[in-house]
C-alpha cells in the first residue's frame, strides 16, 4: 500500500481539525501566527527550529542564522534529513543556498578558498555536492582533499603500524629457522635465563617472523557505512581510514557505503577524494540489504571482519535484520558496531537495536578517530572487543 507521501495532492487523507490546526502552525511558524497552537513534541519542537532557521523573517533579514559556522551548517543538514523526505530535503538545501550563507560560502570559489577548511565543512561540502554549480566544484574538490590530506597524515602512521604490528603478532613462528629470528623478542622472552658465568643467554623460547603469505593468513576487513545525515563526520573519516587499508597488502579492504540503497566504493579507494563524492549524505536506511551485500563479499568467515558504521536506525525489516546478523555470527564473521567514528561522541541512536546486537555478541559502542587503529588491531588479534572496550573507558552497549 502506497503511504500517504507517494499519493497525489489529490488523494491524500484529509487530516483531522488538531492535525491540521498542527501543520498550519507548522507552516506558519513564530509565536503569533494565530493558530493557537503549541507545539510540545521533541520531533515537532526540532522540526519548527530547522524550519525557523531557514524561512523566518528574522533570518532573512540577517538575525541569527547558521552565519559562517560549519558545525551548524553540518547540524542543520542532518537535522532536516531527520525530519523530512529527501524531495523536501533538495528543495530546503536549495533555498538556504539562496537565503543563508551557504550560498555566499560554498557558490563563490573565492570565498571558498578563504574558509578554515575542517571535517565539518568538508560534510557541508559532501552533502551539497549535487546542488554546488560546476564553477564551484573544483575549488570544492580541493578543500576536500586539503582536509583528507591532513586526515591522512594523522591517520595512517597509527593505523598502518597497528595493523601490520597486529598481523606480525597473528602470524608469530615459534619455531623459526635462523634466518627469521625476531632477536629482540626472543631476547627479551629469554632474559630470565640470562647466565653470568657464560654471560649469555640461553634462547629457550624462539621467537620468529611469519613467513606465511598464503591468502588464508589474510584478514578481509568490510567497512559498512551508514549514509544519513547524522552520520556525515562518520562516512569523512570511514572513507580516509578505508583508503589507508586498502594501501596494505597483508589485508583485503572493501568500501560499503548505504541508505536504502547500497553502493561499493572499493574500487574508488586510491582516492578518498572520489570516495567522498560518490557518497549521497541523507536518504533512508535499510541496515539489513547493506549487510546482505556485506556477507556476499565473504571469502573466509573466520578471517573476515565486518565492522557496521550507524546509528542502528532501521527503515527496514528489523526481525529480517536480527537474523541477519545474527546469521554473520553464526558463520564466524567478527562484527562490530560502531555507533560513531567521529570527535563529536555518540550521537542518538536506536538504544533497542545495540541491545539486541549486543545479545547475538556483536559489540556496539562510540569510537574517536584516534581509537580506530588499536580497536582494529584488537580485532585481528582476535582479542576480546568488550575488554578493550572497557580498557578505553569505552561505554558498550548491554544485552537485553
Amino acid at each position: 500500500m502506497a503511504s500517504d507521501d507517494s499519493l497525489p495532492i489529490s488523494q491524500m487523507p484529509i487530516p483531522v481539525a488538531g492535525e491540521r490546526t498542527r501543520r498550519w502552525r507548522l507552516m506558519l511558524g513564530g509565536d503569533a501566527d494565530g493558530t493557537g497552537c503549541a507545539l510540545t513534541g521533541e520531533s515537532d519542537l526540532g522540526m519548527d527550529k530547522t524550519l525557523s532557521t531557514l524561512y523566518s523573517e528574522s533570518e532573512k533579514k540577517g538575525k541569527g542564522g547558521l552565519g559562517g559556522s560549519a558545525p551548524n551548517v553540518a547540524r542543520w543538514l542532518g537535522d532536516i534529513r531527520s525530519y523530512f523526505p529527501s524531495s523536501v530535503v533538495q528543495v530546503m538545501q536549495k533555498d538556504a543556498l539562496e537565503r543563508l550563507n551557504l550560498r555566499q560560502m560554498l557558490l563563490q570559489p573565492e570565498m571558498l578558498e578563504t574558509v578554515e577548511p575542517d571535517i565539518h565543512l568538508v560534510s557541508t561540502i559532501i552533502s551539497l555536492n549535487r546542488v554546488i554549480p560546476e564553477k564551484t566544484k573544483e575549488t570544492a574538490r580541493m578543500v576536500v582533499r586539503k582536509v583528507v590530506e591532513e586526515l591522512e597524515k594523522k591517520l595512517e602512521g597509527p593505523l598502518r603500524q597497528a595493523i601490520l604490528g597486529s598481523l606480525n603478532r597473528a602470524m608469530r613462528n615459534r619455531r623459526p629457522r635462523h634466518a627469521d629470528m625476531d632477536w629482540n623478542r626472543t631476547i627479551r622472552a629469554n632474559l630470565k635465563n640470562y647466565q653470568p658465568a657464560y654471560k649469555t643467554i640461553i634462547p629457550e623460547t624462539r621467537i620468529g617472523f611469519g613467513r606465511k603469505k598464503s591468502a588464508s593468513s589474510l584478514r578481509d576487513i568490510i567497512l559498512c557505512v551508514d549514509q544519513s545525515g547524522s552520520m556525515a563526520a562518520s562516512v569523512v573519516y570511514a572513507s580516509i581510514c578505508a583508503a589507508v587499508m586498502a594501501s596494505l597488502s597483508a589485508v583485503k579492504t572493501a568500501l560499503v557505503v548505504f541508505d536504502t540503497s547500497v553502493v561499493d566504493l572499493t574500487p574508488e579507494l586510491h582516492d578518498p577524494v572520489e570516495v567522498l563524492f560518490g557518497t549521497q549524505l541523507g536518504g533512508g536506511t535499510d541496515i539489513e540489504r547493506a549487510l546482505g551485500y556485506c556477507q556476499g563479499l565473504v571469502r573466509t568467515p573466520g578471517d573476515t571482519i565486518l565492522v557496521l558504521i550507524s546509528d542502528l536506525y532501521e527503515g527496514g525489516n528489523h526481525d529480517k535484520l536480527l537474523r541477519r546478523a545474527a546469521s554473520l555470527v553464526n558463520a564466524g564473521v567478527q562484527v562490530i558496531t560502531l555507533l560513531a567514528l567521529s570527535d563529536r561522541g555518540a550521537p542518538a541512536s536506536d538504544h533497542v537495536v545495540a541491545a539486541q546486537f549486543a545479545a547475538l555478541g556483536i559489540p556496539c559502542f562510540a569510537c574517536t578517530p584516534d581509537q580506530f587503529p588499536d580497536l582494529m588491531a584488537a580485532a585481528i588479534k582476535r582479542e576480546n572487543i568488550q575488554q578493550w572496550a572497557a580498557s578505553e573507558g569505552i561505554v558498550t552497549a548491554r544485552a537485553e
